[in-house]
């Protein structure tokens, strides 16, 4: 599996800083990754429903730690490109280099 493309919305509010979308293969989507701040620094939080009790509940999620880092590499490696250009428009897809 790579991810082939990934585009960061920023949103810049206290913990949350960006929602991102990323391609899979070319063929596959996953919408709604959060960027978030944590107290160690940023993560990436998977898309997620609320259920009736109030918790959260996974939609899609990696099923080991290899792909969840590469996953979260990938995303907030973007967030940080996105940050660092410092524009205010709707960013274009990013390629992924394999």
């Amino acid at each position: 599996m790579e991810i082939t493309e990934v585009k960061v919305f920023s949103v810049n509010e206290e913990r949350l800083k960006a929602f991102a979308t990323i391609v899979l293969d070319n063929c596959f989507v996953i919408r709604d990754l959060r960027v978030i701040s944590g107290d160690s620094g940023l993560f990436v939080a998977m898309p997620s429903k609320k259920m009736k009790d109030g918790s959260f509940k996974d939609i899609a999620h990696p099923l080991n730690n290899e792909t969840r880092q590469k996953i979260e590499d990938t995303v907030i490696g973007a967030y940080k490109r996105r940050i660092e250009k410092g524009t205010g428009e709707d960013p274009a897809p990013e390629q992924v280099e394999a």
